[in-house]
């Protein structure tokens, strides 16, 4: 007797197969963002273009995984510029200048940013260690 094999492994290794592209096409993002959070030019339209994926389809992969591209990437900017202030090493540069090297473009957006996050300004952070 001959049994025609299921549709079901099929079907199933497909699923598995997509879930496998997905999760690596996340990692490859998440990659790139730990890599470039601190350009202030970076953005979902680069790194799109840098792997070959749609920004649309980059924010779908992250909003799917818990948080946007923008969140990620301010999160990112944050935690440097919250490591810069505690440092000694960077006690000569001003406010300003960590958060431009951290990525952000304006130091008020970044104030307010940090005084979010932290809940305090930055330079109270500073001050308090």
């Amino acid at each position: 007797i001959h049994v025609k094999p299921s549709p079901a492994p099929s079907i199933t290794a497909g699923i598995a197969g997509r879930r496998g592209v997905r999760a690596a096409r996340l990692q490859d993002v998440l990659s790139g963002i730990d890599a470039n959070f601190s350009d202030p030019k970076f953005s979902s339209q680069r790194l799109g273009r840098k792997l070959q994926l749609s920004a649309r389809y980059i924010q779908e992969l992250l909003q799917n995984a818990g948080a946007s591209f923008t969140e990620r990437v301010t999160e990112l900017r944050l935690q440097k510029a919250r490591s810069m202030l505690l440092d000694v090493r960077y006690n000569r540069l001003k406010v300003s200048d960590i958060a431009y090297a951290c990525g952000f473009n304006e130091a008020s957006y970044f104030n307010r940013r940090f005084r979010a996050r932290f809940g305090c300004s930055p330079t109270q952070y500073r001050n308090g260690r």
